[in-house]
């Protein structure tokens, strides 16, 4: 084969009238509606980051090496917000007209091409895959530490743990060495092989696969009781903290200036991500062209309206110019609720910020899986992965197949994962996705303009080259500016993923499209003879 034509087909776009009329195929059950995009949007958006970033970005990194927004923690948000609102616009644009499955894949197959498409999805599989590794490494220390608090009820092997039981081996290790415990008169052996499992993080990871396969509206319901449980909780600390707000504790305003503005943003903004999850889920929207634009822009203003509020009585019940307690910053809201307000909830507040936090988790468990299997679902229609992926249960309409790969392999994950590693590599896929997506706009703006386009980007090509800038300035800041070893090693881990995914697409993903392109040329003779 000559290299013009392997070029050309390396460019080769899959239109969206091929995109759509491929979903048609696919049989997913249209379930769900604006108010469940919605649901899923805030549950995808609002985890970990809102009961943790926030002490970072208010006050500052304990060494000193990040100064902190104080007061004007508020202004970050608004800034972090209107960063993603540029590359939620252009993911409102696509999934309006292009409405199928596979996201940010989907967009670039029909605007870049074959190769581009490939490696995006490619990329995508490690943002949403190492995210729920991550996240359920994360749910399971917090329910471990929360079932602590029950010592007087429970029984002791659930309340104190053996540590391989509950930690990868690397972190078991390190925990017991930090006690002057040698790992090997505890850790267990296997054939001479050490073995560790975190069996929290599996049993979440195995709970979440039998939701999704049961269909995304079970889903929904799931995560729509979780969304509220942690959504109370946040509203509880909204509600009381208002009565214990200080003004003195506003002034200065911006005690680092414009510095400590921005620094608080570039951190903030990690709290919003995993509203383009939702994307991946157009082929079972009932009204595709119109509720995933307001379920991603209502998610989006949901969770900064809550965020907002958040920031104002935090540092209105504390003051985060200047020193602050070390405690503050590993978890701002549960401290100042502590230290600051009086009576039951005070006493009550370890754990009903647990209970949230784990209900927060949780809802972002559900987005990401189901994110991730349905863009490997799409990968797979489009002949990059075997075609046993597509295959549907017959009950339920999910890709069942799938939705247990994805299970495998993070219970593997959770027993070697670096989460410091894994969640730069989750932000760097993250960043990629975005550009590309604000850049296809303005492409296929060019190459199709007459295109029906229910939803529009306004200013187009100013604001997608606004997100596109947004998001290559904080990736490059991530690359460039951070100097830990967690963040060299994400970074050296991101290209070899890029590099593998090419060597798969030489080796494989190109031929095998070859191949199913001489399958439907033959089939299409035979049917018109």
């Amino acid at each position: 084969m000559a290299l013009t034509d392997i070029i050309a087909n390396m460019l080769k776009r899959k239109t969206p009238d091929d995109a759509v009329e491929s979903a048609s195929k696919g049989g997913l059950e249209k379930t769900l509606g604006v108010w469940d995009l919605i649901i899923l949007g805030v549950g995808a958006i609002i985890g970990s980051g809102i009961f943790a970033v926030v002490g970072i970005a208010a006050a500052g990194s304990a060494d000193g090496t990040s100064p902190g927004a104080g007061p004007a923690l508020v202004l970050s948000m608004i800034i972090a917000a209107i960063a993603c609102v540029f590359s939620a616009l252009c993911f409102s644009e696509f999934a309006a007209m292009i409405p199928v499955s596979g996201g940010a894949y989907s967009y670039t197959y029909a605007t870049l091409g074959e190769c581009a498409a490939w490696l995006v999805g490619w990329i995508l599989m490690l943002e949403y895959v190492i995210a729920f590794i991550a996240v359920s490494c994360a749910w399971a220390n917090y329910v471990v530490q929360f079932l602590k608090g029950f010592g007087h009820i429970l029984p002791a092997f659930i309340t104190n743990p053996p540590v391989w039981l509950v930690n990868d081996f690397r972190s078991a290790v390190h925990t017991l060495s930090s006690q002057g415990i040698d790992y090997h008169s505890v850790i267990p052996s296997i054939c001479g092989i050490p073995f560790c499992i975190n069996l929290p993080a599996a049993l979440i990871i195995l709970f979440i696969t039998l939701t999704l396969i049961k269909g995304t509206k079970d889903s929904t319901k799931f995560a729509t009781f979780m969304v509220v449980l942690k959504m109370g909780i946040i509203g509880l600390f909204i509600v009381s903290g208002l009565f214990f707000v200080q003004p003195d504790n506003w002034t200065p305003f911006a005690p680092n200036g414009f510095s400590g503005v921005f620094m608080g943003a570039f951190i903030i903004f990690f709290a919003y991500i995993g509203f383009d999850a939702l994307a991946t889920t157009a082929e079972e929207c009932k009204n595709p062209q119109k509720d995933l634009p307001r379920g991603i822009i209502g998610s989006l203003v949901v969770t900064t309206i809550v965020y907002t509020l958040v920031a104002l009585v935090l540092t209105g019940m504390y003051r985060t110019q200047g020193h602050v307690d070390q405690a503050f910053l590993g978890a701002p809201l549960a401290f100042t609720m502590e230290n600051v307000l009086h009576g039951w909830v005070s006493k009550a507040i370890p754990g009903f910020m647990s209970v949230g936090i784990i209900a927060g988790l949780t809802s972002v468990l559900l987005v990401m899986q189901m994110a991730a299997t349905r863009i490997l679902y799409v990968m797979s229609r489009d002949n990059f992965l075997p075609k046993v992926f597509q295959k549907l249960h017959p009950k339920f309409n999910t890709p069942h197949i799938l939705t247990w790969a994805v299970c495998i392999v993070s219970i593997f994950g959770t027993l070697t994962l670096n989460l410091d590693a894994a969640a730069a590599l989750c932000n760097f896929g993250t960043f990629t996705s975005f550009i590309i997506v604000c850049a296809a706009i303005i492409i296929l703006r060019k190459i199709d303009p007459d295109r029906p386009r229910p939803f529009k980007v306004p200013f187009c090509p100013w604001f997608p080259l606004a997100g596109i800038l947004c998001c290559g300035g904080l990736m490059a800041f991530m690359m460039f500016s951070s100097t830990g070893e967690s963040a060299k090693l994400s970074t050296e881990l991101f290209f070899a993923w890029i590099v593998m995914g090419i060597l798969i697409y030489a080796t494989y993903g190109y031929w095998n499209n070859r191949k199913a392109e001489k399958i439907t040329e033959i089939k299409e003779i035979a049917e018109n003879e």
